[in-house]
């Protein structure tokens, strides 16, 4: 497999490079500049690209456009005066498919000209001046082993891993569960980010936004704005871009498992230069279901999903814009002719799915006409479809034991309104959630019928304050938000989910290049709706007695710039979890689940476990410096909850202990890069197969909570390359990659699966007898191949 990938790429190379000796071309960039604050475009901002003469000043609406760039990657700096300086790294200019290059200035307060302040660019914020992260489109676009999937980008970050066995795509931020993360596309909640998600949790094998529609990614692990709701471990901020304004274009992307392809351009623009109206639209197929069935895998995921945006400039205070996502699911069981044992079993255990997805928003921001603050109104519904099932008899679909058929759906309205007054800047708001949630289970092995009709409202008020004081050295930000609902028993109590937080940074330095910061903080978040929907064999509710997760954050960190593109930052955190929910079936805290192929939450619960997640993580980061950038992260923390039984802290089923990530990539001439990442995962605790228990439910498996921590999984390391080269022709450019996963073919690490004993003809042995199946993991190299053409 990998000389023909190897092959293929070489002979796509050859023909791209004869090709471009005849066609090479220059680009066009163009974008706007506007001040961060207001929003107001900032008139004579001088756009230089480093190490050129090429430049442009923006015109009266704060746009520039510089024309005939060669090719290649640049550092773009944008100057104005009284406001600090911007770069933007790593920007890659192609004959076709630039997208507008956009900056926000700060407003520079600092009186001391005489110091020489070094810029910071590293984007910080007021009310999260630490547990932040940003990446551009490029960075997401390029990241080795990601294939264009954000879930897996960010697990290069510090404090965040991902599952280690399976086919999963969960995001485990400083040890908390995966359910404890939220999203946002645009300021719009989007409940999970993955095809064939986990109801009730968050994670599932791939990907579903599409990298095309990015400005922008921020990752935000604590000192969360109190306008995020129902959060305790991380929020991502999804910040899409606009379509196009004044043409046509798009690009199709191909890779290993999938092909995407992407248009935008202008609405009703008539003979004017730019349009009111853009759109950016973009549908992408998986193909992952051939390559599964070709090399005999026992199952056979299939998905499409869809995204767009539109956005209209009504005047220059008024801008509304309509975004959504959706996707369809479809995960089909392969019928073998051959199979080892492991493939038997993994055909007989895994469920049958097949979901759907659907988010669509519209928002409202309003400028003030005074530019002394702004207001924006979002309304948003989504949607999940999610049936599940589980098959003595896969194949078939025959001899159900466990059904779930059940549909999630919320409306949401939120409200905010943003004042700037002298250096404060003050916003306040509200949000109302309609929940509607229906449930049709049968359960056979516990003895379960029920079907839930379930529709209540939940709702939450929030406000923030930040401001600069010392000449910009001294930064505070203060929140307190309040949530309730109509469903739980204590729900409309909102004092008891008032959660407060504050934050605090300070420049230790008059040239600014070393903070120290701190936050501390309350969170909650209400369980997911399979919890609160689930019936007990008489048809009630069994948890509406159930109590809000809490989580206290307290993080302190310090960072020292080394010069205006590189940092170094270490920071320390701990967080303390109360009213934890307790499956009362398993003993153990809802904390250690969400991470397998399930319905997540589905069963009676107490709120009386306690957690607490603690740590040090450790960062290097250097931006592109003209030939290479990279990022070095070390975490090393504690993961541990309570049980049913006792107070007594035990390891939890994210407590790797140590991550490491290591990314770097190095530029060469004629548009050739070369980047890769290794991550390391310490050994993973897990629950133990109940081997009596499954035995007597086969193919139903159940584990033994009881022995959590007591087996751990072999440590994740793997190495994964990336080679890129990118063509420019006149009228289209063409990036084309070779990816190489697990370079140094090491095992990967995965729970020991168990099937029944069979004889040389497959057939069952009696009396029955459970038996390890697992094959030996000798470890695999993944190599792939892809192409992105731009017109």
């Amino acid at each position: 497999m990998f000389k023909n990938s190897l092959f293929i790429i070489i002979l796509i190379l050859s023909v791209g490079i004869q090709v471009s000796l005849f066609a090479q071309s220059t680009g066009t960039i163009t974008g706007k500049v506007t001040d961060a604050k207001t929003g107001e475009p900032l008139v004579g901002a001088t756009v230089i690209f480093g190490g050129t003469e090429l430049g442009d000043a923006t015109n009266s609406q704060g746009r520039y456009t510089i024309n005939n760039i060669p090719p290649k990657t640049y550092n773009v700096k944008v100057s104005y005066v009284g406001f600090v300086s911007q770069t933007k790294f790593n920007v890659v200019i192609r004959s076709e498919g630039n997208i507008d290059l956009n900056f926000q200035l700060e407003e520079q307060v600092s009186e001391l000209d005489e110091i020489n302040i070094t810029p910071n660019p590293f984007a910080k914020e007021d009310v999260t001046p630490l547990s932040i992260q940003k990446f551009n489109q490029q960075e997401i676009a390029a990241y080795p082993g990601g294939n264009n999937d954000i879930a897996k980008v960010v697990q290069s970050l510090p404090g965040v891993s991902g599952s280690v066995g399976g086919f999963r795509n969960d995001v485990i931020i400083r040890g908390g569960a995966p359910n404890e993360n939220v999203y946002y596309l645009d300021g719009i909640p989007i409940p999970n980010i993955n095809h064939f998600s986990t109801q009730g949790s968050a994670g599932g094998p791939v990907g579903l936004l599409n990298v095309s529609f990015f400005e922008g990614v921020s990752l935000t692990a604590s000192s969360f704005d109190s306008k995020y709701e129902n959060v305790l471990s991380g929020v991502l901020q999804f910040n899409q871009r606009t379509g196009n304004d004044r043409e046509f274009m798009g690009n199709l992307r191909v890779g290993s498992s999938e092909a995407a392809f992407t248009v935008e351009g202008p609405l009703f623009k008539g003979d004017d230069s730019e349009a009111n109206t853009s759109y950016i639209a973009s549908v992408r197929r998986s193909y992952l279901q051939l390559l599964f069935q070709a090399i005999g895998l026992p199952f056979l995921p299939d998905y499409w999903d869809y995204q767009y945006k539109v956005n209209h400039r009504i005047n220059d205070n008024n801008r509304i814009y309509l975004t959504g996502v959706g996707s369809i699911d479809d995960l089909a069981i392969n019928d073998l002719d051959e199979f080892d044992p492991e493939q038997e079993a993994i055909q007989n255990q895994i469920p049958v799915i097949r979901q759907n997805s659907n988010t669509v928003g519209i928002g409202w921001r309003r400028q003030f006409v005074d530019n002394s603050g702004f207001m924006e109104t979002v309304i948003s519904n989504n949607t999940l479809g999610n049936f599940f099932y589980r098959y003595e008899d896969n194949v078939n679909e025959t001899g159900l034991y466990l059904k779930n058929e059940s549909r999630e759906t919320e409306t949401h309205l939120r409200y905010q309104a943003t004042k700037f007054i002298e250096n404060w800047t003050i916003s306040g708001g509200l949000n109302v959630i309609n929940a509607d949630y229906t449930n049709t289970t049968e359960d056979i092995i516990n003895d379960l019928n029920f079907e839930t009709n379930l529709n209540f409202f939940r709702y939450g008020v929030f406000i923030q304050s930040s401001a600069d004081f010392l000449n910009n050295r001294l930064g505070l930000s203060l929140g307190l938000r309040a949530d309730g609902n109509t469903f739980t028993k204590a729900g409309n109590e909102i004092y008891r989910t008032l959660s407060p937080r504050f934050s605090i940074s300070y420049k230790l330095t008059e040239n600014e290049n070393l903070t120290a910061n701190a936050s501390i903080g309350r969170y909650y978040k209400i369980l997911p709706y399979t919890t609160l929907g689930f019936q007990d064999k008489n048809g009630n509710f069994s948890n509406t007695s159930s109590a809000y997760i809490q989580s206290d954050h307290l993080v302190a960190g310090i960072e020292y710039l080394l010069n205006d593109r590189a940092r170094i930052s270490a920071e320390g955190f701990l967080k303390l979890y109360d009213d934890y929910p307790i499956s009362t079936t398993d003993s153990v805290s809802l904390a250690n689940k969400g991470g397998d192929f399930e319905v997540f939450g589905s069963e009676e619960i107490i709120s009386d476990g306690k957690g607490r997640t603690y740590g040090l993580e450790l960062l290097y980061q250097q931006k592109f410096t003209g030939k290479f950038y990279g990022v070095a992260a070390f975490t090393f923390y504690k993961s541990e909850f309570t049980n049913l039984y006792d107070d007594e802290y035990k390891p939890a089923v994210w407590d790797n202990g140590v991550l490491v990530s290591l990314l770097g990539g190095y530029k060469f001439g004629n548009n050739w890069e070369v980047s890769s990442r290794y991550r390391f995962l310490g050994k993973s605790p897990y629950p133990p197969v109940d081997q009596q228990r499954t035995l007597d439910n086969y193919p139903a498996v159940f584990r033994d909570y009881e022995e959590l921590g007591s087996v751990r999984l072999d440590p994740l390391s793997q190495l994964d390359v990336r080679i890129d080269k990118k063509f420019n022709f006149e009228n289209l450019s063409l990036d084309v990659y070779l990816e190489v996963q697990n370079v140094l073919a090491q095992s990967s690490p995965s729970e020991p699966r168990f099937g029944l004993k069979r004889d040389e003809n497959g057939e069952i042995i009696t009396p029955r007898e459970l038996i390890r199946v697992s094959a030996t993991d000798s470890g695999e190299v993944l190599p792939s191949i892809g192409l992105v053409l731009n017109f």
